[in-house]
Order: C-alpha cells, then sequence, then structure tokens
C-alpha cells in the first residue's frame, strides 16, 4: 500500500568505507530524457566550444607566440579581444570533458586533438615548472604577485583536473606529468616554512582539484597542499593584506570591500554563513567535504553541515540556482532572491551539484542528492539551449522577453563547466563499495558493479522525470550479500516498494532519505519503487519578498515556468487558483518532447481602465488557459516574457 515518507534527516556516522562514485566507464545511459542531451553535449558541443576557444585565442595563446594586448578576432563584431588570465582554465575544462567523452565514446580524432592541445601545453612550460600562458606570455613580472585577484591557482586546479580526467580515460600521462611538475613549484611557494607565501587562491579551485590528484596518485604531497590551502584560509595576519601592502597598495581598497567575496573573512572551520562569490564558495566547500571525508574530520564536516543548511533553508533559488547578485556574482543577505535580476551563474549551480555530490558521499544523506538532483533538472540544464549551441551566463526567473543565451561570452566559463558535468553525469548516478550500491538518481540505463566478490549489473527503466515509476533488475553471476540504497526524492510526499512483486513497508526501511535493503540478493531479483508525481503548487518562504502572493509550479523535480508564447495576455495579470486543476500531458512535438501543465487560470480584464490610472473597484477576472512548460526548456522558441512565480488568488 501507499504510505507517507518521513522525509527529517539526521546525521550519520561518517565511514570511509562509504561508498565512492562509480567509474564513468561502467555506466551506461538509455533514457530519453539525459542520453538526447548528453548526446547533443557530446557531437555538438565538444566541437563548437573547441572552434570557439580557437576563434578567441585561447588555443593559439598556448604556443606563447601571441604579442602583449589585444588579439585580431575574425569576424568578430568587437574585432579584438583581450586576452585574459583565465583562458588556460577554459581550455582546461574543454579537455576534461573531451577526455569523459573518450571515457565513454572512444574517437581516435577527437584523441588526436586532445593530444595536440597537451603537446602545446606542455610546451608552454616553463624549465622551472611553471605554466600559465598569460603570465608566461605578457605578464611575467606579475607571477605569484596577486593571488587575491589573479587566476594562477584557479587555472592550475582546472589543468589538475583535466589531467585527471585525460589520464583515467587514456592511461596517458603527458598531462599529468606536467601537472605534477608544475605542482612541484607550486609547493616550494606556498607553504608554512620560512621563505614561503603562506598563502592561498583567491579563487578557490585547486583544492578540490588536488583531491581528485591525491585519488589516482595517493601521494600524501597532494592531499597536504590541499589541506594547507583550506585551512590557511582567512588567519591572520591575513594574506590578501600582505600580499597587497608588497605590490605597494592600500589592502582596504579591495574592489570588494570585504574578504566575505572570496571566503576568506575568517577560516574556514568557523563559518557558518555562505557568502561572496557563489561559484567559489561552492567549489571551496566542495573541497572541505572531500577532506573531511578523506582525513575523518568531523569539525570540517560540521562546517559543511553548518554552511549546508544556511543555503538550503534561507539562499537557494526553487531552481537549484544560487547567488542573486550581479555585483559580485554571488551572495547577499537571507531571503534575497529576486526574480527578473537573479544572477543564479550556471557555474554556481554546477559547483553547486559537485559539493551536494561530495555531501551525499560524506554523509550518506538524501537530502543532498534532493538538492543536487534539482540543480541538475532545472538550473544548470536551463544553462544550454536545446540544440547545444547557446549559453545562459546568469539564470533569470522572470524576464520581460529580452534575456537570451549567448553564443559564446568575454568570460566564457559556463560553456565548457557544463560541457564537462554533462560528459561526466553517468558518474553522478551511483556511489558503490564492495558491500553497498546506492541508487542516487533516476536514469534508464545499465550500470556494472563488483559486490561481495561477485558481478552485478543493475538495469534500471523508467521514463523519469516524466513518470515516478522505476524498476531496478540485478543481473548477478551468483546470489550476493550487500546493501542496496534506494533514495526517496524530497519532492515524494509517498511512495510504494515492492520486491520481486511483493510490497515491502517502507517505514522500516527509510532511513536519511534512502530506502535501504540489505539481503543475500539473487540473479534476476527486481526491485519496483514508485512516486506520485501530482503537479504542485509550491510557496516560498514569507521573508522572501520578491515571491509574496506568488505560487512556482513543481511536478516531481522538474520547476515549471510561463512563457509569453504560450499566452495571449501579459504573464503578470495571471493569477492561479488555489485549487486550480491542472493536467499533465506528454507533447512529443514541443521542445523535443516535454511534459506540459496545462489548466484553467484567471486573468485580470482591461476592460473599463480606459483613461484610468487607478480606481477602487476589484478587478474583473476572466478565466484563461494556461500552459506551463518546463523551466530548462524555456528560450528555445521565439521571444517573449517568462514568469517561474505567478501570482497566486
Amino acid at each position: 500500500m501507499t504510505i507517507s515518507v518521513d522525509q527529517q534527516t539526521s546525521t550519520i556516522k561518517s565511514d570511509k568505507a562509504y561508498p565512492e562514485e562509480l567509474p564513468l566507464a561502467n555506466v551506461i545511459l538509455e533514457d530519453r530524457f539525459w542520453a538526447p542531451r548528453i548526446a547533443v553535449n557530446r557531437n555538438r558541443g565538444i566541437d563548437i566550444q573547441y572552434k570557439q576557444l580557437e576563434r578567441i585565442g585561447a588555443i593559439a595563446a598556448l604556443d606563447l607566440s601571441q604579442p602583449p594586448g589585444p588579439l585580431p578576432i575574425p569576424h568578430s563584431p568587437h574585432n579584438f579581444v583581450t586576452p585574459v588570465m583565465w583562458w588556460d582554465s577554459d581550455v582546461a575544462k574543454w579537455i576534461e570533458a573531451a577526455s569523459y567523452s573518450l571515457t565513454t565514446h572512444p574517437d581516435k580524432k577527437l584523441e588526436s586533438l586532445v593530444d595536440d592541445v597537451i603537446a602545446r601545453i606542455a610546451g608552454a612550460q616553463q624549465p622551472d615548472g611553471y605554466l600559465n600562458t598569460y603570465f608566461t606570455g605578457r605578464e611575467p613580472q606579475k607571477r605569484w604577485t596577486n593571488e587575491r585577484d589573479f587566476h594562477e591557482l584557479y587555472c592550475a586546479g582546472h589543468l589538475i583536473e583535466a589531467a585527471v580526467a585525460h589520464f583515467e580515460a587514456t592511461g596517458k600521462k603527458t598531462l599529468l606529468a606536467v601537472l605534477e611538475r608544475y605542482l612541484e613549484l607550486i609547493a616550494t611557494v606556498y607553504g608554512p616554512n620560512p621563505g614561503q607565501k603562506q598563502g592561498y587562491p583567491g579563487h578557490e579551485e585547486i583544492e578540490l582539484a588536488l583531491m581528485k590528484l591525491y585519488h589516482v596518485t595517493q601521494k600524501p604531497k597532494h592531499l597536504e597542499l590541499a589541506q594547507y590551502f583550506v585551512d590557511e584560509r582567512g588567519k591572520q595576519p591575513h594574506f590578501f593584506d600582505l600580499e597587497a601592502r608588497a605590490r605597494g597598495e592600500e589592502p582596504a581598497k579591495f574592489a570588494f570591500g570585504t574578504y566575505e567575496y572570496a571566503q576568506a573573512h575568517k577560516p574556514v572551520r568557523e563559518q557558518s554563513e555562505v557568502v561572496g562569490h557563489a561559484v567559489r564558495a561552492m567549489y571551496l566547500y566542495a573541497a572541505m567535504a572531500d577532506l573531511a571525508a578523506e582525513l575523518g574530520d568531523a569539525e570540517l564536516r560540521a562546517a559543511c553541515e553548518r554552511l549546508w543548511t544556511d543555503l538550503a533553508t534561507k539562499r537557494l533559488y526553487i531552481t537549484g540556482g544560487l547567488g542573486p547578485s550581479k555585483d559580485n556574482e554571488g551572495f547577499t543577505v537571507d531571503y534575497d532572491l529576486p526574480n527578473e535580476t537573479a544572477y543564479a551563474e550556471t557555474c554556481a549551480a554546477i559547483a553547486l551539484v559537485f559539493w551536494a555530490k561530495r555531501m551525499l558521499k560524506l554523509t550518506g544523506d538524501g537530502q543532498y542528492g534532493d538538492v543536487m538532483e534539482r540543480a541538475l533538472y532545472n538550473n544548470v540544464l536551463a544553462g544550454v539551449s536545446l540544440d547545444g549551441e547557446r549559453y545562459f551566463y546568469d539564470n533569470v526567473l522572470e524576464s520581460k522577453g529580452d534575456k537570451h543565451r549567448f553564443d559564446w561570452h568575454p568570460c566564457p566559463c559556463c560553456p565548457p563547466n557544463l560541457l564537462r558535468l554533462l560528459t561526466s553525469f553517468g558518474a553522478y548516478i551511483y556511489n558503490a563499495n564492495s558491500s553497498q550500491v546506492s541508487v542516487d538518481l533516476y536514469v534508464q540505463g545499465s550500470a556494472v558493479f563488483e559486490v561481495d566478490g561477485t558481478h552485478l549489473k543493475l538495469h534500471q527503466r523508467s521514463d523519469y522525470p516524466w513518470d515516478g515509476k522505476v524498476s531496478i533488475k540485478l543481473e548477478l553471476e551468483k546470489s550476493a550479500q550487500f546493501k542496496l540504497r534506494l533514495r526517496i526524492p524530497g519532492w515524494a510526499r509517498s511512495a510504494t516498494l515492492k520486491l520481486n512483486n511483493q510490497a515491502i513497508e517502507l517505514e522500516p526501511v527509510v532511513k536519511h532519505g534512502y530506502a535501504e535493503l540489505e539481503r543475500t540478493w539473487q540473479p534476476n531479483d527486481e526491485i519496483l519503487l514508485e512516486f506520485p508525481m501530482p503537479v504542485e503548487q509550491v510557496r516560498a518562504h514569507p521573508s522572501v519578498r520578491a515571491d509574496a502572493g506568488q505560487v512556482a509550479l513543481q511536478r516531481g523535480p522538474i520547476v515549471y515556468c510561463l512563457e509569453g508564447v504560450d499566452h495571449k495576455l501579459p504573464l503578470h495579470q495571471i493569477i492561479l487558483p488555489n485549487d486550480a486543476k491542472l493536467e499533465a500531458r506528454f507533447d512529443s512535438r514541443l521542445l523535443e518532447g516535454v511534459m506540459v501543465l496545462t489548466g484553467m487560470a484567471l486573468a485580470e480584464e482591461l476592460s473599463g481602465w480606459d483613461g484610468s490610472l487607478y480606481r477602487t473597484e476589484s478587478p474583473n477576472l476572466i478565466p484563461i488557459q494556461i500552459a506551463a512548460i518546463p523551466y530548462f526548456a524555456w528560450d528555445n522558441r521565439e521571444a517573449g516574457e517568462m514568469r517561474v512565480w505567478i501570482r497566486s488568488q
């Protein structure tokens, strides 16, 4: 029978044996939601983005042959582009994405192109190991002089992530060796010893990259450097102050006024509010979660949990977006979640996915999987058009019709970030070790595991997120004893579970947001899960001024919006009754196939307002047909208005 599912979460003991993410090569996607999008990302995105990096000069910059100053860009409306200090990171993210693609879809032509780019990177490495094409080619005298504002360690971090992905995909150490040599230099520049800079990056990234590298090399020095950068952050005397004075600058003239911008206002273990630049914050917290898991560090874990609670309860958009302000590309104050001016950078939602995944591994708590899912299906996917060729940097929740995706951007961090996340998406579905398999996302396909000394191939069959029915079949060589954990989504008001067609009561087995089934499994055992997916009206906390008197529509993990193209009246005139009956129907011809919500609402009639700006009479309301589409799919048709939050009656 269907029963209520308690979604209250609690802390569980950290265990270093907790499952690791499944290797990307072990996962095959066969669904009609993610698989086509990832195919577009792979077949179009990789090539398009390489050509864009080539067009702007980021690839040529690797050869150190360009003179300082603006570079001519053929066919560009701006004619010139100024080289920037983060270009290496964008090239690195492209290599990382291409490497993930090579893992799942070997391609000799792409592999050769990646090898060529890596050879050019290796050629740019200096005799002392230094590797940053901007500073080497344009401002060599400024090496290691301004980590607060510059991006040397940030770029190094992305190059490390690219090197790890390339090594895991191909077995080649061509880029890995280059980055290990660069790290030898970095470890002499930064550290606690006399003659070293006792500092850390202004833009965090290298910390989580070092953890990835450590998991591959198992070299303690990589773990120790990651720990140093995290623990040194925010200590006094403040590194950014010392660095500024060494440059002859007054620290108080820092453009952003406070080191909250870079989460360096106090040591990380003392922090309890999510502040500053959103992407920087998420990268730092991801590294903190990695370190807490690796070191069994309860204090660092507690800091992660405090920060998560602050974000999830006060500073997170319903779409999984975060960081409302353009001024600092980040956070302001509690409950400040404007819609039309929302920043909600695509990179920030991607980085939130990174942090959520790590918190899920650290704690086993389903609340982190819920947010990971929310960000993936909404803010992250909205960042790229359905054809895979245009991108959002920021993601508003309301538009007058003047907001559109771009082909490229002067700061092109989001397109390659999307590229690498989508090409590695299979790694976010499961966690596993020899005694436990955790299903964190429901995506049709299969995955291969080794459990209890035997081979397991797990098959998921589902039309998720359009339908809440999930079948999981276990193809085993022989019987095996292990725990199977199935996430019960936080949006699910109820759920049913059957094992080999026999109902299982959920209350005894649901722990920390997961149904936990531990038994001796037999070949071809089958689990059936079902989550009803009613259309729901969601309300924001009363302290969120921007959403007062409004509701958002949600069905399963998908957040919906209204678009002007589907409505004859301005969207702000539409009022949704509390008892509105909305029907969900799949339209295979619309937006490459989406579930659409249709039904009747009300709208303010304009008759009687001629010649008047104000009046005392209540407005006359007339019935109107509405249609809501998934938020991720907006701005893929003709230009027009969009709203996530709808006036409520």
